[in-house]
């Protein structure tokens, strides 16, 4: 004889230890390393950038919260504002004026959040929907890329310097230079080889290492590396979303390098350039804009790296990670649509489980062990 599973009196909810503050704190503690490697490779400059950036994302939380008459210190305190300025710090150009961190905090924290009811409600990144408008309203100063100029290397601007760099843009074209995946990008449509377009200053170790010019997220694939597999240590997030982006953009650009070397770079060249380790560790794992399920977190990171790959080769920007992301993230709630969780007591298509008296007798002995 069949019976069927009652229904619970609540659901079998579990309460983690982690609350948004805490889970927020452990991800700029993770972020902290590269970050400061940047900074120091960039100078005061990237610094006070960094600071305006996450100062003005704060201070717009605070309006926006005000506006709506929520308590600010309850939701200013659980850190998403400073993260959000943070991770849209690590995307600018370290040198870049200081209006465009003003613009991006607003952007970010209106736009990207507060309008859709605040922290937990968004469905775009908001650091990479700031990135975004940016990019695509300012060409000009979002892709004017500095080399690195240690903080305290004689050639580097001083503390003075740097600040009318942040700004007015004061000396800012003498030491400016294209990106990586920009000069890689400009090189091949110019008809240049692969090989010849990276023998120029590129390797992979300079890659790694973050000897390279760009944004302070794509300065040290390492350190960004070291930060996210903290998070996957700590269990802040899984593994789904980083290993399925970054296999696919990898597996794509190693099906092309095998068709035309001198045409498309190898894997390494992609999962170490750009934004791509620092969006797989720390944009597209965000718990709010991405799957519930694990199985749609593999659907999402792979179309995430799908997408860099198709942006960054045939897209009319050379980096694609942002774009990724934002596409992805709309097509969210129809991946959480048709890959569902399965529900307490039923199949996954919806039809309640049946157990015999005796299977019965063991669930319930389990449930109460």
């Amino acid at each position: 004889m069949n019976q069927q599973v009652s229904n619970p009196l609540s659901g079998p909810h579990t309460h983690g230890k982690e609350d948004t503050a805490k889970i927020m704190r452990m991800v700029l503690l993770a972020l902290t390393p590269a970050t400061a490697f940047g900074i120091y490779q960039f100078g005061w400059a990237a610094l006070f950038l960094w600071l305006i950036t996450i100062l003005s994302c704060v201070v717009f939380e605070a309006f926006s919260l005000w506006l709506g008459r929520k308590p600010i210190m309850r939701y200013i305190g659980d850190g998403s504002a400073i993260l959000t300025g943070w991770l849209l710090a690590m995307t600018l150009p370290p040198w870049a004026p200081w209006w465009i961190g003003v613009l991006g905090g607003g952007i970010a924290i209106i736009l990207g959040k507060q309008v859709f009811g605040g922290v937990g409600q968004n469905i775009f990144n908001p650091a990479m929907l700031a990135r975004v408008a940016l990019l695509i309203s300012f060409p000009v100063q979002m892709t004017l890329w500095v080399n690195p100029l240690p903080m305290f290397s004689a050639m580097a601007p001083g503390f003075v310097d740097s600040l009318m760099i942040t700004l007015s843009g004061f000396k800012i074209d003498a030491y400016s230079g294209a990106s990586v995946m920009g000069h890689v990008k400009t090189e091949i449509s110019n008809g240049a080889t692969l090989s010849a377009a990276l023998s120029q200053t590129y390797d992979n170790t300079a890659l790694a290492l973050g000897f390279v010019n760009g944004s302070l997220g794509e300065t040290s694939a390492v350190l960004i590396l070291l930060g996210g597999l903290y998070l996957l240590w700590k269990k802040i997030i899984s593994w789904h979303i980083p290993v399925s982006m970054l296999a696919s953009t990898a597996l794509l650009a190693a099906m092309m390098h095998n068709v035309d070397p001198q045409q498309y770079a190898g894997a390494m060249f992609h999962v170490l350039s750009g934004g791509l380790i620092l969006g797989a560790f720390f944009i597209a794992t965000d718990l709010v804009t991405s799957p519930n399920t694990k199985t749609g977190q593999l659907i999402f990171g792979a179309g995430c790296g799908l997408l860099v790959y198709v942006i960054r080769t045939w897209g009319g920007y050379p980096e694609g990670v942002a774009f990724a992301v934002m596409l992805m993230n709309a097509l969210v709630p129809l991946i959480d649509h048709y890959v569902r969780p399965r529900i307490y007591g039923h199949h996954r298509g919806g039809k309640t489980l049946q157990y015999s008296e005796k299977k019965l007798a063991r669930v319930q002995q389990a449930g109460e062990d």
